[in-house]
């Protein structure tokens, strides 16, 4: 099984070109919001560590935020928890789809927490911060707070870039995309 791995800035498109491949897409923003909305365990754990902000399930995401803008150190706490829950969905997709030719891991902290394998491919998604920036103001509850903390617990992108063997640049438009993404599938495969 080959595994494809997006890395890039938050807004850039990285869920975008993942399902653009046309192969499986683990999302991990996906799955954190499914543990916030169905899993009693996330919950349990996190009303434990932070007991101030979490006091009922399902979780609601404005409560993620006030979590995550009253403290830094919240967020590290919060990602913590949900990071092994994360991985271990990652780890039930890998084996869902073991006979399956590619899968695409859309996950954002993948260098970061040491998720990528040296065989895997990186495909680094650029996009001008301008156009960046566009997409993220019409993002529902967009809070530029929040992404600069989120953004912190990120490599710098010259280095995820620098990782990656592939390079995107997304303007997006489909067309482009599609083209970008089939010339690299056509390297891999």
């Amino acid at each position: 099984m080959i595994r494809i791995g997006i890395l890039g800035d938050i807004g850039s498109g990285k869920s975008y070109v993942a399902k653009s491949f046309g192969y499986p897409v683990f999302n991990a923003d996906k799955v954190v919001g499914d543990l916030y909305k169905k899993d009693k365990k996330t919950f349990l754990k996190l009303k434990k560590i932070l007991p101030k902000y979490f006091r009922s399930h399902p979780i609601k995401k404005e409560i993620v935020v006030k979590a995550v803008l009253a403290n830094s150190s919240n967020l590290r706490k919060i990602v913590k928890v949900v990071h092994v829950e994360v991985r271990n969905r990652m780890n039930l997709f890998l084996k869902k789809n073991n006979k399956k030719k590619i899968v695409v891991l859309d996950i954002p902290l993948l260098l970061e927490n040491k998720i990528s394998k040296k065989k895997d491919f990186l495909v680094f998604v650029q996009s001008k911060k301008g156009d960046i920036a566009k997409k993220l103001k019409k993002r529902i509850n967009f809070n530029k707070e929040l992404v600069d903390k989120f953004r912190k617990l990120q490599l710098p992108l010259a280095h995820k870039k620098r990782m990656s063997n592939f390079i995107i640049k997304n303007d997006f438009t489909e067309k482009t995309v599609k083209k970008q993404v089939k010339v690299i599938l056509k390297k891999i495969l």
